[in-house]
């Protein structure tokens, strides 16, 4: 299995910046214990073989110190899902947090049409993130989300292509923090590696993945 990778920055702002793995001067500070402790347990992290990870740079706007990391789940030559993690962490605490560390998540995979047109598929969806927490004992809490689902379809020049449909999930949760203030990030981040996998379609990794919601029908090869 591939241990985790990721860029350590200061900040922390929108999912959506561009990756960048150059040197940047911090402008927080020196990242304190806590923080360094939580990023070295997600690069100690053992993840499935079809799950590749590599840097990306941190948002810089939510809070002191980030980190971050990108994975798709691929099988041959063929992306099945994608996603990014990113680890938030402000030690004054945060209001709306209810601690100091946050987890923000973004997972995307195309779907069938027919599938996406499912009214259930959103309650669906949503149970993958809880039920891959749940099947590692994760504690958390003030999760929030959405799920959202959108159709392309093509005309003219274009019109040969087939219509893709694609979910997309936005989550936020608070990690519960252990002794000395550090969260278990290891397995949070194995849980959303779950996660990945079961939206691109994969098998559970264990018996304890066995819990989660399957959505079939899925684009692609369904296993490895």
């Amino acid at each position: 299995m591939a241990a985790a990778q990721g860029r350590l920055s200061d900040g922390a702002g929108g999912m959506d910046e561009a990756k960048d793995t150059g040197e940047e001067p911090g402008q927080g500070g020196a990242p304190p214990l806590p923080f360094r402790a939580a990023v070295d347990a997600l690069l100690g992290a053992r993840l499935r073989p079809q799950i590749e990870v590599e840097p990306t740079s941190a948002p810089k706007r939510l809070a002191p110190f980030a980190y971050a990391l990108e994975a798709a789940v691929v099988d041959g030559d063929q992306d099945l899902a994608d996603g990014r993690l990113v680890l938030l962490h402000d030690p004054a605490g945060h209001d709306a947090w209810r601690g100091t560390f946050r987890l923000v998540t973004l997972v995307r995979a195309e779907l069938e049409p027919e599938m996406a047109a499912d009214p259930l598929l959103p309650d669906v969806c949503w149970s993958w993130l809880t039920g891959a927490l749940a099947a590692r004992g994760l504690t958390y809490g003030e999760p929030s989300g959405t799920v959202t689902r959108a159709s392309s379809h093509y005309f003219g020049g274009l019109s040969e292509r087939p219509s893709a449909s694609q979910i997309e999930i936005r989550a936020s949760w608070t990690p519960r923090e252990q002794l000395g203030g550090v969260p278990d990030t290891a397995s949070h981040l194995a849980a959303w590696c779950d996660l990945l996998a079961q939206v691109a379609g994969l098998p559970p990794a264990g018996p304890g993945d066995a819990s989660v919601v399957t959505l079939p029908q899925r684009r692609g090869p369904q296993s490895r």
